[in-house]
């Protein structure tokens, strides 16, 4: 059997550097931090006072007070960025065929505000169970990509993916292998997160897994730097247009970028840590390679998992060096982790934006926040850090690695006819 080819025509980003795809790519293209003191609620008992916080987002503005009221942030994240995208791509609905187009998204959590309010509520009160009537639709996962076929009378197949942080990189290849099998025409994926809040914190605070760096939260974000103590939280939502290549150019759409392959494996070691040789991780990428078509030295970029912890960033750069051999010290890796924070069940949407403008631009984003050498790591190894780097980039790869040891890995390649 023959596949399709799958290209990407449009794009849309909530982030917590930027509120729009141009926005989130200056920022990152120049380095700059969304990690700051947490506004959205009081921090003073909590170990870490700090995350990536998306700014200046106006739900009610979005959609209305009463229609906001309604949902859960990772569900108007997802809207909002989904909109942006539509708008990208050029879509008008009306003159297609919507029992072809779906929605696959990703969520690691889904609604976690409304289910901390909403106990909250019920452990204030006298036990009597006074529960808002939208509480349930509000928080579970799978609603994100309801409301995007709502609100755009999509009917083709609609399901969410829940794989921790790897949810969205597996909602990608699963809306990939639907359209260059012919399932559908055009799919609207990505994911969306939005834990920053009393519970996720304090949850992530509980396992050790976020850096506590108070004094200085802009730099705490920092992949494969020898004094990296955790990640930063982050929040937002990234969505990507993945459409069938004939149905594409039948439309006259732009083209930002062919998706080739993807890979998908586990750790099969822990529940959180990841395996101490990188045995899933170097797995998932070699898989990817092979679903592409793609030998190592084919790659130019890898957007890395790059999480900026102690356990966790070695074992991906152990992996990087056995999936490819003397060609790790000829690409370039990067973490945008160090600007976004991690995204959680977007990430990995959000990372692949980066890495199709990689693509399109022929500049590396900066892994920021370096300082000090972390002697375990091979100093061949192009970490790209600080200052982003122009290079010819034809194909980019994009890793995601969650809790319960999920992996999933996406490629992108410049566009040819």
């Amino acid at each position: 059997m023959e596949f399709k080819r799958v290209v990407v025509t449009g794009l849309g980003a909530l982030t917590p550097i930027g509120n729009t795809v141009p926005e989130y790519w200056n920022s990152l293209i120049n380095g700059v931090s969304g990690a700051a003191f947490i506004k959205s609620f009081d921090v003073e008992k909590f170990k870490t006072k700090f995350a990536c916080e998306v700014k200046g987002f106006d739900a009610d503005g979005f959609l209305g007070r009463k229609d906001a009221r309604k949902l859960d942030p990772f569900v108007q994240y997802a809207l909002f960025s989904t909109e942006e995208a539509v708008k990208d791509a050029g879509l008008d609905f009306e003159k297609l065929d919507t029992s072809r187009i779906g929605v696959i998204w990703g969520s690691g959590i889904g609604g976690l505000k409304t289910f901390l309010d909403e106990v909250v509520n019920f452990a204030k009160g006298d036990g009597t169970p006074k529960f808002n009537p939208f509480f349930i639709p509000k928080m579970i996962a799978d609603i994100a990509p309801g409301h995007i076929s709502i609100k755009y009378g999509l009917r083709g197949p609609n399901f969410t993916t829940v794989s921790a942080c790897a949810s969205s990189n597996n909602s990608l290849i699963d809306a990939f292998n639907y359209l260059r099998l012919g399932k559908a025409n055009m799919f609207i994926t990505g994911g969306s997160e939005a834990i920053i809040n009393e519970a996720g914190i304090g949850g992530f605070n509980a396992m050790h897994a976020l850096s506590t760096r108070n004094d200085d939260p802009a730099t705490a974000s920092r992949p494969f730097d020898l004094d990296r103590d955790g990640f930063v939280a982050g929040e937002g939502a990234g969505t990507i247009i993945l459409e069938e290549l004939g149905h594409a150019i039948k439309r006259g759409a732009k083209i930002y970028a062919e998706m080739v392959g993807g890979g998908m494996s586990a750790d099969a070691y822990h529940m959180t840590a990841p395996h101490p040789d990188g045995l899933g991780a170097s797995l998932v990428m070699k898989a990817a390679l092979e679903d592409a078509g793609l030998t190592p030295a084919d790659i130019d970029y890898v957007n890395v998992h790059g999480t900026s912890t102690p356990i966790g960033d070695p074992q991906e750069v152990k992996a990087i060096q056995d999936a490819f051999g003397e060609h790790a010290y000829r690409i370039n890796i990067s973490s945008t982790k160090s600007m976004t924070g991690h995204l959680l069940g977007a990430a990995g949407a959000v990372e692949a934006i980066a890495s199709i403008l990689a693509l399109k631009n022929d500049i590396i984003p900066p892994t920021i926040n370096h300082f000090t050498d972390d002697p375990a790591f091979d100093p061949k190894i192009n970490f790209t850090f600080n200052t982003a780097q122009k290079r010819v980039v034809n194909i980019a790869q994009s890793n995601g690695f969650g809790f319960g040891g999920h992996n999933a890995s996406v490629i992108f390649k410049k566009y040819q006819q």
